[in-house]
């Protein structure tokens, strides 16, 4: 075991000399990490097309039915559950099954009729920042085409509706408390898929790696030693754009350290495990670039950055549970944000742990195989 272990260290340190030796491959480590923090944190833009809500209607009246028609027939709001208390209004929340919770009084009708003030809880889950801001004007133009079809119905002057809006996880609805935590995934994912698709093609094309594959270590071990290092790497740049995230532009952290990087490090090892099954593919730098392109933007797109899962095609969402992105997103987020335990994030962990038991065996497989 002493021996395994030795060998695997004596990889590791090839592996980060090979990475590190040049200052410009140093520069790109961090250079663009911070810049594109930057970029994406004043650039971010988010549409609304799909917004699930509940509906807790203590009412049951004509006129609450008539609100819920309107925001029904927008075509953007979809019903997804009719509730029975507000306990099961912070449950929806936090699940992310709801984007927005609407809540009527039991004496909502009797308000609008006896002329006074009915108020409208509108409920947000602003961890989407822009989706929420999006839907709460959304509802504001709906409730704003009641009151002016209640005045003309009634002759009754003065606004009878009138919203009492909280937006959870994000009161200001600042765009960036989403997008930065976000950042903190997918900036990372770059250079580690990047880093570990190069790794094993690069000894190809120098024409070492047929040097290494007679040494005493097995491909368990090569691919130990190969994927160590994009993975510590990807970790310092995750805590870059944790620093720049925290310092830089404000965004508050609600949950635990260790349990973020518990996270990050599932998300490590099966994004590694993509990048060494590229490798190990490829004949050399030339092919590996090019299946890493080809996979880094679709795995972008398909993460949820820009647009959430929940707004595409039923086809496309089945084929974002392959994407290790998507679940790291949604696990950076709601520990960053919301301050949830990581044994909360199940559904999240277990796709990583999926995906990272099948491309790591499938990539130690591949090195075994060029053996023959």
């Amino acid at each position: 075991m002493i021996a395994i272990i030795e060998r695997i260290l004596i990889l590791c340190r090839k592996e980060f000399l090979a990475i590190l030796k040049d200052p410009s491959s140093r520069i790109v480590l961090i250079v663009p990490v911070i810049t594109q923090s930057i970029l994406f944190g004043y650039a971010a833009t988010f549409d609304l097309s799909n917004a699930p809500y509940a509906v807790l209607d203590q009412s049951r009246s004509a006129a609450s039915t008539q609100v819920l028609n309107k925001l029904d027939s927008t075509g953007i709001f979809r019903r997804i559950a009719n509730l029975d208390s507000q306990e099961q209004m912070r449950e929806i929340i936090d699940s992310g099954e709801a984007l927005v919770v609407l809540q009527f009084g039991p004496s909502f009708e009797q308000d609008l009729y006896a002329g006074r003030q009915a108020d409208l809880q509108v409920i947000l889950d602003a961890r989407n920042s822009n989706s929420a801001g999006s839907a709460a004007a959304y509802i504001t133009t709906i409730v704003g085409s009641f009151n002016e079809q209640w005045r003309q119905q009634m002759g009754a002057g003065g606004f009878p509706l009138s919203i009492v809006s909280r937006s959870w996880y994000n009161p200001n609805l600042e765009t960036r408390w989403n997008f930065m935590p976000s950042l903190i995934a997918s900036l990372a994912f770059l250079q580690t898929l990047m880093l570990s698709a190069l790794s094993v093609a690069r000894e190809r094309e120098q024409g070492t790696f047929d040097q290494l594959l007679v040494t005493p270590m097995s491909p368990t071990e090569i691919m130990i030693g190969k994927a160590v290092p994009p993975i510590m790497i990807g970790l310092v740049q995750s805590s870059i754009v944790l620093l720049m995230t925290l310092f830089w532009f404000g965004v508050p952290f609600s949950g635990s350290i260790v349990m973020l990087y518990l996270g990050l490090m599932f998300f490590m090892i099966s994004s590694v495990g993509i990048g060494l099954a590229i490798s190990a593919l490829s004949a050399n730098m030339q092919q590996a670039m090019f299946y890493s392109f080809m996979l880094i933007m679709p795995l972008m797109l398909l993460s949820g950055l820009a647009t959430p899962v929940r707004n595409m095609p039923m086809p496309i969402q089945i084929l974002t549970y392959a994407n290790p992105l998507r679940f790291a997103i949604d696990i950076v987020q709601r520990v960053y944000l919301e301050g949830v335990s990581i044994l909360l994030l199940w559904h999240d962990l277990v796709p990583l742990f999926v995906i990272a038991i099948i491309t790591l065996p499938w990539a130690a497989w591949l090195f075994r195989h060029r053996l023959v």
